[in-house]
């Protein structure tokens, strides 16, 4: 039991820098933001042409899922707040 969790430890300790947050564009750098959007689903498009293909690491896929998924999910809240900020600009007296 104890070497199963030292291994888990390990391998979680190895995976940590895969998470940790990448240096983006500043305040200003919106555009970057589409860029890196585009940029992601690009790579994820990839990744599962390979992984379906050449039968390459499942594991890698299943990340490119998942940063993908986060990114679908940011500009979707982005749109959100876009179109709540419009609608509150819409209702206020002239």
């Amino acid at each position: 039991m104890e070497l199963k969790s030292t291994l888990a430890a390990q391998q979680y300790a190895a995976t940590r820098p895969a998470t940790a947050p990448k240096p983006g564009p500043g305040p200003d750098g919106g555009a970057g933001l589409l860029g890196s959007f585009e940029q992601t689903l690009r790579q994820t498009e990839e990744t599962a042409k390979t992984a379906m293909t050449s039968g390459a690491d499942p594991h890698a896929l299943v990340q490119a899922l998942a940063e993908t998924q986060l990114a679908v999910e940011t500009a979707a809240t982005v749109r959100d707040r876009v179109v709540e900020a419009y609608q509150e600009i819409l209702r206020m007296p002239v």
